[in-house]
């Protein structure tokens, strides 16, 4: 079996759910809130422009390029502005949002699902560097890598790595079995810890010659 930091695991996906409880229940953000409740289009903007940078980080998980996260971000906040007398102001605003670009990020790969070509990818066996060389790995080394997964793997290893949903869930939120979930999850393990070995190695002999 591929062995799983969960160190690092905890490192990727906290680093993306960072601040979701801290100031989303500001005075300010109530107040954009129900300005853009009444339809308010520069208070729209504003809150757009104060949760870019945290909405592309949920959505850069999901997606393969910026451009892909772009859109589910802009899909996204098209919700939260249809949604918003759905929101309770006792729920942090960070969280809402959240679950709406990961429901967004869900119904892209499921218009987008038969367009994949996911078949195999190749297994490895014990990891010859282990979670050493995954704890010398950056946030933004790993993002990639996971960007580079292909979108059936992506998609649950966010889902059950990042989000905590179960494998009957995602099954049911992909319409997909609750086996191929399993599976997929597995794959991802592997292309993901075989991806940190190779990058691993590549800097050993950038670094030492060996």
């Amino acid at each position: 079996m591929v062995s799983e930091s969960i160190t690092t695991k905890q490192r990727f996906f906290n680093n993306a759910r960072n601040g979701i409880t801290m100031d989303s229940d500001s005075k300010e953000i109530k107040k954009l809130i129900n300005k853009c409740r009444k339809g308010n289009r520069a208070a729209q903007k504003e809150l757009y422009k104060k949760f870019f940078a945290y909405g592309m980080s949920v959505s850069l998980h999901y997606s393969r390029s910026k451009e892909e996260a772009q859109e589910i971000l802009n899909d996204g906040f098209m919700k939260v502005f249809t949604k918003l007398d759905k929101y309770s102001d006792n729920l942090s605003f960070k969280a809402w949002l959240r679950t709406i670009l990961v429901n967004t990020a869900v119904d892209n790969y499921r218009k987008n699902k038969k367009h994949d070509n996911t078949i195999d990818i190749s297994y490895i066996a014990e990891p010859s560097v282990g979670n050493y060389a995954e704890e010398k790995m950056s946030l933004d080394d790993i993002m990639k890598m996971v960007q580079r997964l292909p979108r059936a793997y992506r998609m649950v290893f966010n889902l059950y790595a990042g989000e905590g949903y179960k494998h009957a869930e995602i099954a049911e939120k992909l319409g997909i079995s609750e086996g191929t979930s399993k599976s997929n999850y597995s794959k991802a393990r592997g292309k993901l810890q075989k991806m940190i070995e190779e990058q691993y190695e590549q800097e050993n002999i950038s670094r030492y010659g060996t």
